[in-house]
């Protein structure tokens, strides 16, 4: 259950400042949305004053430790409460690290080149005797071991395949 200390909307703002700033170095911050349905009277599942009705918005927040706030947002405020607190996420998340995109098309490329490496098959050719057989040999290698990693990527493409239709 969430124990968190529900507040007006200025000392909300006040405080999810200093949140930010106290993690600037470290830390990370989880912020909910959700629609407030339970006004003190039993919650029924379907009724057709439901899609007409509007329900107030309950915004939280957290470091995940000590600080734990939330405040209530009325349908008439939702307007006035997003644009002040995209400002204040839009100046707050100047911080944030930017993707590695270079690390990453890297590996892209890398795990594409062993694709490639996978589907070109080994040319075993050369001397059984003589001058080039241990090329040959080491060829006949690779390219058992080259059917063997296929084999594994097939077995493991089947299991994904079957955990994915159960």
């Amino acid at each position: 259950m969430y124990e968190g200390e529900l507040v007006d909307h200025d000392t909300f703002f006040s405080r999810l400042t200093g949140l930010f700033e106290s993690s600037t170095q470290s830390g990370s911050i989880w912020l909910t949305h959700k629609r407030l349905r339970h006004d003190g009277e039993d919650v029924q599942m379907s009724s057709a004053d439901n899609e007409t009705k509007e329900y107030p918005c309950l915004v939280r927040a957290t470091n995940g430790k000590d600080v734990k706030l939330s405040t209530k947002v009325d349908p008439a405020q939702l307007d006035a409460f997003h644009n002040r607190y995209g400002a204040l996420l839009k100046s707050s998340m100047t911080t944030l690290r930017k993707r590695d995109k270079k690390r990453e098309k890297q590996r892209a490329e890398e795990q594409a080149r062993r694709k490639r490496r996978l589907t070109e098959a080994i040319q075993v050719e050369g001397p059984k005797r003589g001058n080039g057989r241990r090329r040959r040999q080491r060829r006949m290698k690779a390219a058992l071991r080259q059917e063997e990693t296929r084999k594994r990527v097939q077995e493991r493409e089947e299991q994904k395949a079957r955990a994915k239709a159960v």
